[in-house]
């Protein structure tokens, strides 16, 4: 059977542009052109991907792709005009699993929906098996007045200041600075921070560690903490570690 597609957009030349190039892969498609219209069909029918349009005249994508999330766990592709990388980074934080931004191409909106099915299609796989989870190894500890981790608070202290992270920004965060000098490569960083890695994608940790920098360049402008290893993934400058 083939997969069914909500599309919630509210010009009907893009919708029309994303069902044609969604079909013609084989999907079947569902245009609804307010957000009170797509929770309508989300409460009547099940769908197997949304491609969700952030600038809704009814209500913004952000929003209900938080109200979506709060009750289900169906893939979610923003399409939006915007190209700030907080917006990006906003969604994926929410629970959108990828973004297109406008202008964009109809086959790159269909492969991007092809992959992310393929993602979840291989997270359902994996439940399925129940493989036992690998305990984390105990992670080294080095006294440094640069970071202090509060795990009961869930909260990190750059030279003194308290940042302000998101649930991902501070799972990254504490896993680079408990192992300074370690490099992890992206796959380690999404197997070990996030709750779903198989249906994560490289970009989202690069999103997450360009808004980590920018916090931390706020309290230390001169302090570059987190080194890029090119073509690998992220590490810790060695000097910096957790007390």
């Amino acid at each position: 059977m083939s997969k069914h597609i909500l599309v919630i957009e509210d010009e009907p030349a893009i919708a029309d542009t994303i069902t044609y190039a969604l079909e013609t892969e084989g999907f079947r498609c569902t245009w609804c052109g307010t957000a009170s219209a797509g929770q309508e069909t989300l409460a009547e029918q099940a769908v197997d991907l949304i491609v969700l349009d952030v600038g809704l005249p009814d209500l913004n994508g952000f929003e209900l792709c938080k109200r979506i999330r709060k009750t289900q766990t169906v893939p979610i592709i923003f399409l939006t005009a915007r190209a700030d990388e907080i917006d990006r980074v906003v969604g994926l934080e929410i629970g959108a699993d990828d973004y297109v931004v406008k202008p964009f191409s109809p086959r790159e909106l269909a492969a991007r929906v092809k992959a992310v099915l393929r993602r979840y299609a291989a997270v359902e796989a994996r439940r399925d098996e129940a493989p036992e989870p690998k305990a984390p190894a105990e992670p080294e500890k080095r006294n440094s007045p640069r970071f202090q981790i509060d795990e009961a608070r869930m909260t990190i202290l750059y030279f003194g200041s308290r940042l302000q992270l998101s649930r991902y920004e501070y799972r990254l965060l504490k896993i680079l600075v408990q192992r300074p000098g370690m490099v992890f490569t992206r796959d380690q960083l999404m197997d070990l921070a996030w709750d779903e890695p198989e249906a994560s994608m490289d970009r989202t940790v690069d999103a997450h560690i360009k808004s980590l920098r920018a916090k931390l360049k706020a309290v230390r402008p001169d302090e570059h903490p987190i080194n890029t290893i090119r073509g690998v993934g992220y590490a810790l400058k060695e000097q910096d570690a957790v007390s």
